[in-house]
């Protein structure tokens, strides 16, 4: 890193790993970056404390790295990571002012927890008994939901339409994960058919 561009400083900009939210921008000297990747929390160097200062150091509102890049001129670091709590000293998600959610990020967790209980495989889970259902019924069980969907989407309600919409999802994301895909293996497909 070029840290004597500003005077031993670097700007840090921190962005939520899950929802890409950018959460705060702080700034690091080398000390302060040592101390984040030894730590695994984000660590910035105050300028009015003239000192190092841990996020969430009072609060408990930690912001757990994910990982850390530096841009092409070396002189600012962008840091993915997991707030533990909101990440303003005035209570908001954001020092920006916004929500930080995004309800579309909720997919890649489920794909993840989807992932986990196939290499897990626990007992009592709705997901383990499809999955050791096997790949037939997992894939009469896409259709069972998706012909549920169209009965809704034509002759139902909407609150019925998105709840059989969901299992439908659900389930289309066990069939794929059991053939060793993801769902964003759709969202490239889609992407590629966009362009």
């Amino acid at each position: 890193m070029d840290f004597d561009k500003m005077g031993g400083l670097v700007p840090a900009i921190v962005q939520d790993c899950e929802t890409q939210k950018v959460l705060m921008l702080g700034f690091m000297n080398e000390e302060a970056v040592c101390k984040t990747i030894e730590t695994g929390k984000v660590t910035f160097f105050s300028r009015t404390k003239k000192r190092l200062w841990t996020k969430g150091e009072e609060s408990g509102h930690f912001l757990l790295v994910k990982s850390i890049q530096k841009d092409c001129d070396r002189d600012t670091l962008l840091i993915q990571a997991t707030p533990c709590g909101p990440v303003c000293h005035t209570g908001a998600d954001t020092c920006f002012g916004d929500e930080n959610h995004n309800d579309l990020a909720f997919i890649k967790y489920l794909q993840d927890f989807i992932d986990r209980r196939k290499a897990e495989m626990p007992e009592g889970s709705y997901t383990t008994s499809l999955f050791r259902s096997g790949i037939n019924r997992m894939a009469q069980k896409v259709g069972e939901e998706a012909v549920e969907t169209v009965i809704e989407a034509t002759n139902g309600s909407d609150e019925r339409l998105i709840y059989e919409a969901s299992d439908l999802l659900y389930h289309l994301i066990v069939l794929l994960t059991s053939k060793g895909y993801r769902i964003e293996d759709l969202a490239r497909e889609l992407k590629k058919r966009h362009k």
